[in-house]
């Protein structure tokens, strides 16, 4: 599974934030309880997990969110918490539960205690309420700051695409189209040249797609999805130098359709592109046809 860290801080505390490819975080237990006592944050967590209420959100919030969740060891946990000699490590609660909510890592460099955000949460209003706060808030502007990231290299990637959609009409005209055509024998050639990309990746013509689709607005490309409108900007570069070195079209589309396959397979479970799929659900990407 991918894991994408990055940090916040709160308090002149480092806070390490792990996603994973389902866009699930999970913030660090063990920087959070450094709030508290720096050098033996550890035992503070396992203070917090001894209580019984701790164990009694814990076991609501696997219930909500884990399928496999073994209620048996769950349910004597809540029967010792809050007894003098009660000691739960998150090691022995993941191990007797089955628990995802709070995974302990190995590790110099990424090692620690992780919580999903909502347990994480938990703890650090425990540890103080104005910590909370400011946990909170800066949670919040790590992920703003990230679907912005998002939203500006699917603007850049857009850009890209105007400019290989330039590259690749260059190459058609200077390549394709011989001298003293009509204006409408030009269109025609330029259209034939998209077709040919809409055939390799789409497996359907412009014209096709319209007849098919009759009441869905835009047309073919501004319909596609993120993977294929990554794909396509690397069609067109490549079908440009194709046109360059005098290939034939018929030579081009199989050429063109195989590098369509296999880069679809490549990215399609990609974790960046489906990361920048969910930030562009708001907005349909509009290309040039």
């Amino acid at each position: 599974m991918a894991i994408t860290k990055s940090t916040l801080e709160a308090k002149g505390i480092q806070i390490s934030v792990q996603t994973n490819n389902e866009k699930t975080d999970y913030i660090s237990l063990t920087d959070l309880a450094k709030f508290k006592n720096p050098d033996f944050a550890a035992d503070v967590v396992k203070n917090w997990m001894r209580l019984k209420n701790t164990v009694e959100y814990l076991g609501v919030w696997e219930k909500f969110n884990n399928p496999n969740f073994k209620l048996v060891g769950f349910d004597q946990f809540k029967n010792d918490a809050g007894s003098n000699g009660f000691v739960l490590s998150p090691q022995k609660w993941i191990r007797e539960t089955n628990a995802i909510g709070i995974v302990s890592k190995s590790g110099k460099y990424g090692g620690g205690t992780f919580a999903h955000s909502d347990i994480a949460f938990k703890f650090a209003s425990w540890l103080s309420v104005e910590f909370e706060l400011y946990v909170v808030k800066e949670f919040q502007r790590l992920k703003k700051n990230e679907t912005h990231k998002l939203q500006l290299e699917w603007s850049a990637k857009r850009e890209l695409s105007k400019v290989n959609y330039k590259i690749h009409t260059d190459a058609v005209k200077e390549y394709l189209i011989p001298e003293n055509l009509t204006k409408q024998q030009i269109n025609y050639k330029y259209a034939n040249e998209a077709d040919l990309l809409n055939m390799a990746l789409f497996g359907m013509t412009a014209s096709q797609w319209r007849e098919d689709n009759p009441s869905v607005g835009g047309n073919i490309r501004d319909n596609a999805n993120v993977c294929q409108l990554i794909v396509l900007i690397n069609m067109e570069n490549m079908n440009a130098e194709l046109i360059k070195q005098k290939i034939s079209a018929s030579q081009r589309l199989i050429y063109l359709r195989k590098m369509a396959t296999e880069q679809m397979e490549s990215i399609s479970d990609n974790a960046a592109v489906k990361r920048l799929e969910k930030t562009i659900l708001q907005e349909p990407p509009k290309f040039d046809t």
